[in-house]
């Protein structure tokens, strides 16, 4: 029953079955006192303790084995230890629950910041699907069909040139589905959901950024681990080639150019057309949020890849469209791989 002593101190005169016990400064007194008055005295002290559980303060300038050297009993020396280490083992325990929980707390609002990032550009998508079905021009259908058929090569050349501006929007458009594929192949897939990316990467050849939004409302990071084994096959292998990167960079290059020597006839009348087709009006904001979202994919890829330091002045430059991001996958360095044990030992730590 003496573990349960807490605290020793040396305020005995407080009670009046420790003054039979209360040594004397002579030693030779000490010793004079009977054994069988001794006994008694050590019994009482024992019974005020264990019956009255008496809750006693230490002295501010004494200490423990001051007090209790008449004594001689390195037990209450060591009662006095155990119960200081109980007291600073539950400190240590409720510290480090304290820590956990906001840890914890951290986490949820992590998570309750990417839900409200989702929630806005759900909000965004939906709106800009609204305003394209809905408030964008439509005067002229007829001619939107007679272009889009031009474009795809579906009509035979019966003499007339279509405008160079609209010709090389056309062409850099099927072009970004390839930027935002090096983009987001393996960096910018998502670990915490099981949605693919590649899906709406190949959906994005149709549909542009309107496909791609849904898939930044449910991407989820950080993305998974990349294997060795997975480099070399298709479409890594294919994507994160070099001479990929340099053909789109020479490929849109060649495009703004050949749109900036159109003569000033040319822009106003690819002006007029914005304003009049629901085809060209809705291409050329495709454009626009590809141009957009851009340059944070390039910052994710930059920090999966482990290059923001020595490739951040990159970033400034991504805001250029299209070139921009282009310019970034011709000098990123590859992307740091792993092992099949690494990724094993991984999943196992997660499960």
């Amino acid at each position: 029953m003496l573990p349960n002593l807490n605290l020793i101190s040396c305020n005995l005169s407080s009670s009046p079955s420790l003054l039979l016990i209360k040594p004397v400064n002579s030693r030779n007194s000490f010793q004079s006192i009977p054994k069988f008055q001794f006994a008694i005295s050590k019994v009482s002290f024992f019974k005020t303790v264990i019956n009255h559980r008496i809750s006693l303060k230490p002295c501010n300038n004494l200490s423990v084995s001051a007090a209790f050297s008449p004594f001689k009993r390195p037990g209450f020396l060591q009662i006095y230890r155990s119960s200081f280490s109980i007291k600073n083992s539950e400190n240590d325990v409720l510290k480090k629950s304290t820590s956990d929980e906001s840890k914890l707390g951290n986490s949820g609002n992590n998570n309750g910041g990417d839900w409200t990032t989702s929630i806005l550009l759900f909000g965004l998508w939906a709106g800009l699907m609204y305003y394209v079905f809905m408030l964008t021009p439509n005067q002229t259908p007829t001619r939107d069909i007679y272009f889009l058929e031009k474009l795809l090569n579906l009509r035979r050349d019966d003499g007339f040139e279509m405008n160079q501006v609209l010709v090389s929007l056309w062409y850099i458009m099927g072009l970004w589905p390839l930027v935002y594929s090096m983009l987001l192949l393996p960096s910018g897939r998502s670990s915490r959901s099981k949605v693919p990316v590649w899906t709406f990467l190949v959906l994005s050849c149709f549909g542009g950024a309107y496909v791609l939004l849904p898939y930044f409302v449910l991407w989820r990071p950080p993305p998974p681990p990349v294997e060795e084994a997975e480099l070399e096959k298709w479409p890594l292998n294919f994507l994160e080639s070099k001479l990929t990167a340099g053909i789109s960079v020479a490929a849109g290059l060649g495009l703004i150019i050949y749109a900036g020597l159109a003569g000033g006839d040319a822009w106003r009348e690819f002006y007029q057309y914005f304003r009049e087709s629901k085809f060209i009006h809705a291409t050329c904001l495709d454009f626009t949020l590809l141009s957009t979202f851009a340059p944070f994919w390039v910052y994710n890829d930059m920090t999966t890849r482990k290059w923001f330091g020595k490739g951040s002045w990159l970033l400034p430059f991504s805001l250029i469209p299209f070139l921009g991001p282009a310019l970034y996958l011709v000098l990123r360095p590859p992307i740091p791989a792993v092992g099949p044990a690494s990724i094993t030992s991984n999943t196992n730590e997660k499960d």
